[in-house]
């Protein structure tokens, strides 16, 4: 059925939100599709030279050269402009005679082009080593955005002596996610403990798998939703969550150790994924909505959901412009992103219902002259994964606007069942360049499904505010970000939320209904005075989670907010959490630590330990609150 185009009340918000010229180009006399892009081969889409697609022809030795080559440009390239995907198409790679074994590196993704995680097997190692600033400082703690889904490692360590032959390592923090990946035939470890120290990481996420044993180790914070791991888990620093996990742990005597299991993921889409056909064709497979469920979606057969052929995409490439990409919207196409920094200076919208808009290979959408990149009005079944919008040099108001306004509520009953889902949807302010915004993530629909996101103003990059108190005072002034991410809507659900660093508001959550199944959080570590770190009202710094006072019912599981004040470490915070005490507002095991500098006097509400430089790494818990 044919969408109808948006109301006269909504054009006019569209005008104002991204230009006349836009609108008028876009919506209402969009070019024929000819003019769009030529038509996709379906046998051979044409994803660009930041695409490598592998076949089981391929000799493993050349294989392994390139993806050597590869992890080695990309090894140190944390603020570099270099994307990446590797595919491989169906079959099996390496062997016990010839393993196939590899790192991956910065803005790289791998992953199976089959319809199942068993049709890709690699048997060998896909791993993430340690980063060694120096010989003898070495951790995972900026280990960011990389992919691994939709294939089985066989894990076979031959050749690699020592330690390293005892397990396959995807040392890792944020903005790096594992899906629909079966790990056999060996260990598996989310630290890599062969190096020098302190081998920290701060991950990190798995969803859709099926693990052999797991050693997490120094890993601060971590999700595994709907996977299984009944093989075995061990270890871990602070927030270890399991949602809807087969053989997770019991939560019995956290925080010793500090699991938390919910039994059931209350609301779950799972990532969309590139697949080919028997015919040869490339397809995208978009799971379908589901709730109240646990254990992988494809241990019986296909999972659930639609697939998509490829010609019904726009296949985009760095360089084209938003009015492209619109007028290929406005005709009922979905939207790939092929791997690249994509420079955009109006408004990206998606408003047709069930549109896909998937990113290959960490793609990034850089927000120019104050645009908003990607905006996605109130209609069921939207679905954005793996996109990173990245703040510009001037001001932007918001990088990601879902709904377009709470007042503006266009929703209907189906959203309820077939909501607008983010996955492995990243935000950076700074880092590369400079930043500037005032909201990352502004949610105002209903019912949405957050699934996995990193939203950072970046505390190090390449703009020359790095280190030091001159430097630190003047990222303060320089890359801002005023507000992480700030809920609206009503009914959202979000499994993973990762917000960073912002200079007032990290959280703040004013819609009724909110789920949130793990929560990170730092508190900024630039503030140069407490003044600048104090609310209108007197009160010592921003909480890193806020639920509205007029909030009735909310539920948070498993969540911690550090404090690593290294520009300032007199500057204090009263309070981790700020929730109402309401009989509806439920916390399930928080904690707030001290990194190494600054104070956050209470856990929430006037509640709980102070964690300040006489506790460092010494968390302060609370089990359930308010206490039953």
């Amino acid at each position: 059925m044919t969408t109808p185009p948006p109301t006269r009340r909504l054009r006019r918000w569209l005008a104002a939100l991204t230009g006349a010229a836009l609108v008028a180009g876009a919506l209402m006399a969009a070019p024929a599709a000819t003019a769009v892009q030529p038509a996709v081969v379906p046998a051979n889409p044409g994803f660009g030279s930041n695409v490598t697609i592998f076949s089981p022809e391929t000799p493993v030795a050349d294989i392994k050269a390139q993806m050597d080559a590869l992890a080695a440009a990309q090894r140190d390239a944390e603020m570099s402009t270099a994307r990446h995907s590797v595919y491989f198409l169906p079959g099996t790679y390496g062997s016990a005679a010839e393993p196939l074994q590899f790192e991956v590196g910065y803005y790289t993704e791998v992953a199976g082009l089959g319809a199942s995680p068993a049709d890709v097997v690699i048997h060998g190692a896909v791993e993430v080593y340690n980063r060694c600033l120096t010989p003898d400082n070495c951790l995972a703690l900026v280990n960011f955005w990389r992919t691994i889904s939709n294939l089985t490692i066989e894990v076979d360590k031959a050749g690699q002596d020592g330690c390293r032959s005892s397990a396959n390592f995807w040392a890792v923090s944020q903005a790096v996610s594992m899906r629909r990946v079966e790990v056999r035939g060996g260990n598996l470890s989310l630290m890599d403990y062969c190096t020098a120290g302190p081998q920290y990481a701060s991950g990190g996420f798995i969803a859709d798998s099926k693990l052999s044993y797991t050693v997490s180790g120094s890993q601060q914070q971590w999700l595994t939703r709907n996977s299984d791991v009944s093989a075995g888990w061990s270890n871990g620093v602070w927030n270890q969550v399991f949602s809807g996990v087969t053989g997770a742990p019991s939560e019995a005597a956290f925080p010793d150790p500090p699991y938390t299991t919910v039994d059931q993921t209350p609301a779950s889409r799972e990532k969309p994924y590139l697949y080919v056909d028997g015919a040869g064709k490339y397809q995208v497979r978009v799971p379908g909505y589901a709730q109240n469920t646990s254990g992988i979606s494809w241990g019986a057969g296909e999972t659930a959901g639609r697939s998509i052929p490829i010609k019904d995409f726009f296949v985009a490439k760095p360089g084209d412009s938003a009015l492209r990409i619109n007028a290929a919207l406005a005709l009922g196409k979905h939207l790939i992103f092929t791997p690249g920094v994509y420079d955009i200076s109006s408004t990206i919208l998606v408003w047709r219902p069930n549109t896909v808009v998937l990113g290959l290979g960490h793609a990034t959408l850089t927000a120019k002259n104050g645009a908003t990149p990607l905006a996605v009005v109130d209609v069921p079944g939207v679905v954005l994964a793996g996109v990173t919008i990245d703040a510009g040099e001037k001001l932007s108001p918001v990088l990601l606007k879902v709904g377009l306004t709470k007042s503006l509520n266009l929703s209907s009953k189906a959203s309820t069942s077939n909501p607008i889902t983010l996955s492995d949807v990243y935000f950076r302010v700074g880092g590369p360049h400079i930043g500037k915004t005032t909201t990352a993530l502004e949610v105002n629909a209903d019912n949405v499904l957050i699934d996995h996101t990193w939203v950072w103003r970046g505390d190090h990059g390449v703009e020359g505010f790095t280190n030091g108190v001159n430097g630190d005072t003047d990222r303060w002034k320089t890359n801002t970000g005023t507000n992480g991410a700030i809920i609206n809507g009503d009914n959202v659900t979000a499994t993973g939320l990762f917000v960073e660093h912002f200079q007032k508001y990290n959280l703040l959550w004013k819609g009724e209904n909110g789920r949130v199944i793990l929560y990170q959080n730092e508190l900024p570590y630039d503030p140069p005075t407490q003044a600048d770190w104090t609310q209108p009202d007197g009160t010592l710094g921003y909480p890193g989670y806020v639920v509205d006072q007029k909030v009735k019912n909310h539920r948070l599981d498993g969540a911690g907010v550090y404090v690593f004040n290294q520009n300032n470490p007199s500057i204090i915070t009263a309070n981790g959490f700020s929730v109402p005490d309401k009989p509806g507002v439920k916390l399930h095991h928080i904690m707030t630590v001290n990194l190494s500098a600054g104070t956050i006097q209470h856990v929430v509400n006037g509640t709980g330990g102070q964690a300040d430089n006489t506790n460092t790494g010494q968390p302060r818990f609370i089990v359930d609150y308010p206490a039953p």
